[in-house]
């Protein structure tokens, strides 16, 4: 397990080189203002001003800076170096605080000893790159606080199944403790990048394993949503179309993200 977590730690490294130049992650815009956050999260997270905020997998912290442009305090975590040192720089940049700690989610307990927060919160693509869900869920009850919520926006696992034409099924639903292992080049935010090619390894986790994994970790689920749409910003959505054709001329929408917000019970 640990080579595959440090390969993909490796091609994070790669890709934080690729994307803080990259028109899609628009690092230019962000410093003069634009927030890197989606109507959806702003709307079911809520008002976020005077609480404190964890982000996992933040990448490069431009979503956990958003939060604190909003009247957050923040934490971001991600398991990349390269992307945690870009992080902190670019609070400094924009003089916006944040604290940012160089750790996968599983260790962060001992990472960030002594932190709790109002909210947890992780979005888009973050699912696939953890091994098992349960330790997850049990980092996140962790870190909140009594009362304290998480919330995850993410990929729909079953939308996640298609290939790269976004109308086959290549990949599977179910679990399996061997992960999927891809090569590719580039990266979903710069797919012609020249000369950049890597091996990825990335774990399926159905709509029953997240929900399951967050009420083992004891908490207790507000709501689970789900979309038949990608964000307009967000990864691919020009390529997905919001539903297929079944065989029998009906139009299908299909699931393409889903939202899940739980709450800590107070002591």
């Amino acid at each position: 397990m640990d080579e595959y977590l440090e390969n993909n730690r490796s091609l994070w490294n790669g890709w934080t080189r690729l994307h803080k130049r990259s028109r899609f992650y628009d690092v230019e815009g962000f410093k003069a203002g634009k927030s890197s956050l989606e109507p959806l999260e702003l709307e079911e997270v809520g008002d976020v001003e005077g609480k404190s905020l964890l982000h996992l997998q933040c990448h490069f912290g431009m979503d956990t800076l958003s939060w604190a442009r909003r009247g957050a305090r923040v934490a971001g975590a991600d398991f990349s170096e390269e992307a945690i040192t870009f992080a902190r720089a670019l609070s400094t940049d924009v003089h916006v605080p944040a604290e940012f700690v160089c750790s996968n989610v599983y260790d962060l307990p001992a990472a960030l000893a002594g932190g709790r927060f109002d909210i947890v919160y992780t979005s888009y693509g973050v699912l696939s790159w953890l091994p098992e869900l349960d330790p997850w869920a049990a980092v996140v009850a962790h870190f909140l606080k009594p009362g304290g919520f998480f919330y995850i926006a993410e990929y729909h696992p079953f939308v996640s199944m298609l290939g790269d034409d976004g109308r086959t099924f290549e990949y599977p639903y179910f679990h399996t403790p061997e992960p999927v292992k891809l090569h590719s080049t580039g990266s979903y935010a710069e797919p012609n990048a020249p000369g950049f090619s890597h091996t990825e390894y990335n774990w399926s986790h159905s709509l029953a394993d997240v929900v399951n994994a967050v009420i083992r970790a004891g908490l207790r689920l507000e709501f689970l949503r789900e979309f038949p749409y990608r964000p307009s910003t967000v990864l691919n959505a020009e390529k997905f179309e919001p539903g297929l054709v079944a065989p029998n001329g009906w139009q299908v929408e299909l699931p393409h993200v889903f939202s899940l917000r739980a709450t800590r019970e107070s002591a």
